[in-house]
């Protein structure tokens, strides 16, 4: 058999069904949701928290033993809880972290089924060797090991079963349980329980099609390579001939999660060096290519056996379109080059968060340095961007503007990249490292680089 084709297809289309759609399937799941998550809330406060001092966190476990009885769709939602700490009340986004854990697999002869049905061959003319026991579990899919025709290994990765049926009619029912919530709870409203489930359903419709999946993981990987000198990061190459709708298949990296702090800082020579290339290859997707991993959790960075750092799993990502980029540009320009952050206050005009009674781009300049400046200059331990984040978000709706919510996305990445930075690199400033910024601004970069003596690593 001939190498597997590389070269990725159009961009596929997401399907959107309606999410307002309700019938007796969804009626049905939304008795089933409201009694599992209530009799789980009532039982462990029952049993764990009747005093008043352990009942938030009694609440918050007895949400997310709820979820998980209820399944990928509510393990999904606990994932984006998770993630999203400053969104939602501080047990509820610790109880959830649960959720980031691998979850039941499916038999192996239902990914056979699929794997044959969607590719169109039986297993055996498909791969030289397929591994029937997976090597993790998530929500949506799970991942097998196996060895193509042409013996190169990979991993296939392969839809639960009947997976996106069961997501729509979750993502509906949550959707009326949202509503009655926001009428009959402030902390709903606040929390904006409708926007959190449409969110959900935005990176769902867009995770149940992994040709989408693949094609942003070839197109990162496109990208990572544009400056040639970001070799030290890797993203898995896709194997198009083995990968459908239900299938993805891309070839196999070994190594571990960036998590096992102790382990990389024994087996890598530079664990700040390695956040630092992993940092500079994710910002110059945010500010240069506009696509970027939204979901770097350590299950999704690997520190490989041959010493590169590889970012797995595309189903999230976020695209930041030309004029957020060039915000993300100013503000790390002014960071890192001249203090200067009237050009930030430029761009917040273009995307309308600044109103024009606010005062010209010298005086909003001034309150986005005192705002953001000690902020983007600090260590990476200080450096919250959804601190960020948020200050922009008020200083928006103080001028009548929506959320920056591409910019949310990258803050929540980057406190990731936080806690990495934290156990693996402490002290490191990045809104100061110019080795981060050399592809964004090379002829600045480099007459910084000139006037001050500075050195930075070659790749």
């Amino acid at each position: 058999m001939s190498s597997p084709t590389t070269e990725r297809a159009n961009t596929p289309e997401v399907i959107r069904p309606d999410l307002d759609t309700f019938g007796f399937s969804e009626w049905k799941r939304t008795a089933i949701v409201g009694f599992v998550l209530g009799g789980s809330v009532t039982g462990n406060v029952l049993r764990h928290g009747l005093r008043p001092s352990k009942r938030k966190r009694a609440v918050a476990d007895g949400v997310v033993n709820g979820f998980e009885t209820l399944g990928p769709m509510f393990v999904k939602l606990g994932q984006l809880i998770a993630s999203s700490p400053g969104a939602f009340p501080r047990d509820l986004a610790d109880a959830c972290l649960r959720c980031l854990d691998d979850m039941q697999p499916f038999p192996s002869a239902d990914a056979r089924a699929i794997i044959e049905a969607d590719l169109g061959k039986p297993i055996s003319e498909l791969f030289l060797e397929f591994d029937d026991e997976p090597l993790s579990a998530a929500s949506i899919a799970q991942v097998h090991a196996c060895v193509l025709r042409d013996g190169r290994p990979a991993v296939v990765k392969v839809q639960r079963p009947e997976i996106g049926r069961r997501m729509i009619v979750d993502l509906r029912a949550a959707m009326r349980l949202a509503r009655t919530l926001e009428k009959r709870s402030e902390n709903a409203r606040v929390a904006n329980t409708q926007a959190v489930v449409r969110d959900l359903y935005e990176a769902t419709v867009a995770e149940l099609n992994f040709l989408i999946e693949a094609d942003n993981q070839s197109r990162a990987r496109e990208n990572l390579a544009a400056f040639g000198d970001n070799t030290n990061v890797a993203i898995p190459e896709v194997y198009w001939d083995y990968t459908a709708p239900r299938v993805l298949c891309m070839e196999r990296m070994r190594g571990m999660p960036l998590d096992r702090f102790d382990d990389i800082r024994e087996s890598h020579p530079d664990s700040e060096l390695l956040i630092r290339r992993l940092v500079k290859a994710w910002m110059e997707s945010v500010a240069v290519h506009g696509l970027f991993h939204g979901d770097v959790h350590a299950g999704n960075l690997w520190l490989l056996d041959d010493g590169r750092v590889a970012m797995l799993d595309f189903g999230i990502v976020g695209r930041m379109e030309t004029e957020w980029r060039e915000f993300v540009r100013a503000l790390f320009y002014a960071s890192a080059i001249d203090n200067d952050f009237r050009p930030v206050a430029r761009a917040l005009r273009k995307l309308d968060l600044v109103s024009d009674d606010s005062g010209d781009d010298a005086t909003i300049g001034r309150q986005l340095a005192v705002a953001l400046g000690p902020v983007l200059s600090g260590s990476l331990d200080k450096l919250d961007l959804g601190v960020v984040s948020a200050r922009l978000l008020e200083f928006g709706k103080r001028r009548g503007a929506s959320g920056p919510q591409q910019l949310i996305l990258m803050g929540k990445q980057l406190g990731y990249f936080e806690r990495y930075a934290v156990a693996l690199a402490p002290g490191w400033k990045l809104g100061r490292d110019l080795f981060l910024f050399r592809n964004i601004f090379p002829t600045e970069v480099a007459e910084k680089l000139a006037e001050t003596a500075t050195r930075i690593p070659a790749d």
